[in-house]
């Protein structure tokens, strides 16, 4: 049986997640959770960028429109936020893009927008 990758920081970054969902319910625009969330990163000591830029290239030229991660925690995993009314295969799509092109192993994709909090951890 293989073992779940960064255990400890999945537990506590979801479990961020939830007291904001609870404090702040669904519904709100992503950027409002992002901002909750940077608070809350930096008072449990987490190492983020936010919004990180990674470039993307063709036929190995740079394209002027760059990947932006929501955010990269510890170094480790990718985490994509949404508001959304339900996931979709494209938003897992995504985060195994963000995993690509980092060369991380780990996302994590957070949907505020329901009822409850939903997420999926996304492995490359």
């Amino acid at each position: 049986m293989a073992s779940i990758l960064y255990p400890e920081e999945s537990f506590k970054i979801i479990g961020i997640c939830m007291s904001i969902h609870r404090y702040l319910g669904m519904g709100l625009k992503e950027i409002n959770y992002k901002d909750a969330m940077e608070i809350e990163f930096v008072e449990n000591g987490f190492i983020y960028e936010r919004e990180k830029r990674f470039a993307v290239k063709y036929k190995n030229v740079e394209l002027k429109n760059p990947y932006v991660a929501d955010f990269i925690l510890n170094d480790l995993i990718v985490l994509e936020i949404k508001s959304v009314p339900v996931l979709i295969d494209a938003h897992k799509a995504q985060t195994l893009s963000y995993l690509a092109v980092t060369g991380l192993k780990l996302g994590l994709l957070i949907n505020f927008g329901e009822r409850s909090l939903t997420w999926q951890r996304v492995i490359l």
